[in-house]
């Protein structure tokens, strides 16, 4: 009877260490990894208490009766969690070694704590942290071994012209843009998605950058000060590019002026030939520096596109883009000069324009059962999210908005979006809880459904919704979020 009670108390051990373990990688692959912000800047930190901290007294005060309390009550609550997530986990080889790390040490713990019988007094809580410490440290130096690598093939391709591309939003754009642009030319690869840490973009020059690429064009972002500068210095950038900042992330520094400090790390290029920053950003002079953001004219933007004009000192181009939002002609207007500097001729960059493709998310127009979709779920600055509210507006149906409101943003520019959003919409779905009060405050539209995550949200959209309408997906956040 003894050892089968050993062996129960060891298989709830195991299971319990490792369900723990899943929520804190989970959460750690959230937020990039970092603990201080797992911790101090989670959205949700009342999962932490649900989810870990009473579980975790539990095993401490709850003696024996802790196998049953964790048969009916963590292991049920864990599942049903873990399944209401719409970012789940992904089994990176980093979340692996972590997993394995911690399963092995929870396993020679088990061994060790029968012949010392310290199980109670180790429990849980020494195979998470040396997991964690351990994974780590693996992790560190994997980090040195990836970025040596990673500059030595960088070094390899001596005629490699590189463009790196930073901002508060519109990086992804400008960067797709670019490359779009430049590969009537050139042998053009760019980082995929939204890779833009210097732990991602080593790993993709690593694995994905092929050896004959001529013009590499990369993203550059930042949650603190010295993020851009990490990224200037080892990818060493010819070109760089500055795009509008605003106060994205102002809750990670604190102030505009710290944002445009940190943007402006680029320029620390070793490297670095011509820089081309918005007008947002400094209007300080400088011989390497062309502005934009003032060059140009007679934009008509609607649901069919954008017809501008573009004044690049020598010239007057006319130009028509099918890519949705008035604001993207100012990410066109970077990725122009950028061909127009890389030697394309007027006639190459009129055509380049005419057939840019949107970047998946960002007002991306989608038809479907007589509804017109405006697909802007990665699109979280107010500038953008107003422009989607506009193209909505020109719409003759009825028109909905499924949002969570702006995510690390003001109190102020959420107010802004709702006041946008009284004048257009008939319908308003609020997803999350993280502006749900204060929409629900402020919303006055004839029909709006608040809603705690979006597991019921087709469900909701199939019965409030008909042909004829257009729907927009304003900054699909996560509900972890």
């Amino acid at each position: 009877m003894q050892e089968y009670e050993i062996l129960i108390a060891f298989a709830t051990n195991a299971l319990f260490v490792t369900l723990l373990g899943w929520y804190l990688i989970t959460n750690l692959q959230w937020y990039n990894y970092s603990l201080s912000r797992v911790i101090l800047k989670h959205h949700k930190a009342h999962w932490h208490i649900i989810y870990f901290i009473i579980p975790f007294i539990a095993y401490y005060t709850t003696g024996k009766f802790f196998t049953i309390f964790f048969l009916f009550a963590v292991l049920p609550s864990m599942i049903i969690w873990h399944k209401s997530l719409d970012k789940k986990l992904v089994l990176t080889w980093r979340v692996k070694r972590f997993l394995i790390l911690l399963i092995s040490l929870t396993l020679f713990q088990d061994v060790l704590c029968t012949l010392k019988d310290a199980c109670e007094t180790y429990g849980v809580f020494m195979p998470l942290a040396l997991a964690y410490i351990g994974s780590h440290l693996i992790e560190k130096f994997l980090f040195m071994t990836y970025k040596k690598e990673a500059k030595r093939k960088l070094q390899s391709m001596e005629k490699l012209q590189t463009i790196c591309i930073t901002g508060s939003y519109g990086k992804t754009s400008i960067k797709n843009f670019v490359a779009q642009m430049l590969s009537v030319k050139y042998r053009v690869y760019a980082t995929p998605r939204s890779v833009n840490t210097l732990g991602g973009i080593m790993g993709d020059i690593n694995n994905s950058l092929p050896e004959d690429t001529q013009v590499y064009v990369c993203e550059a972002g930042a949650r603190e000060s010295g993020d851009i500068y990490a990224i200037a210095t080892f990818i060493e950038p010819q070109t760089v590019v500055v795009g509008r900042v605003g106060e994205a992330h102002i809750e990670y520094f604190k102030s505009l002026k710290n944002i445009i400090a940190t943007k402006l790390e680029l320029m620390k290029s070793p490297r670095l030939e011509k820089a081309f920053i918005h007008t947002s950003v400094t209007d300080e002079p400088h011989d390497k520096v062309t502005f934009f953001g003032d060059e140009l004219s007679d934009i008509n933007a609607n649901l069919d596109g954008i017809d501008f004009k573009i004044d690049l000192d020598d010239t007057v181009l006319e130009l028509h883009t099918d890519i949705l939002g008035e604001f993207q002609t100012m990410n066109i207007a970077v990725a122009v000069r950028i061909a127009k500097y890389f030697g394309l001729s007027d006639e190459e960059i009129v055509k380049g324009v005419k057939k840019l493709e949107p970047v998946e998310h960002r007002l991306q127009m989608i038809k479907a059962g007589g509804k017109l979709i405006l697909d802007d779920g990665y699109n979280g600055n107010i500038d953008g999210m107003l422009e989607g509210v506009r193209l909505c507006s020109l719409h003759s149906g009825d028109k909905v908005i499924v949002t969570p409101g702006l995510v690390e943003s003001t109190k102020e520019l959420n107010l802004r979006l709702i006041e946008a959003i009284n004048e257009v919409f008939d319908t308003v779905i609020v997803t999350g809880s993280l502006n749900a009060e204060l929409f629900d405050k402020n919303l006055k539209v004839k029909n709006k459904v608040m809603l705690p995550d979006k597991s019921k949200l087709t469900t909701i959209l199939a019965n409030q919704t008909k042909e004829g309408d257009i729907i927009l997906f304003a900054n699909d956040a996560p509900n972890f979020i």
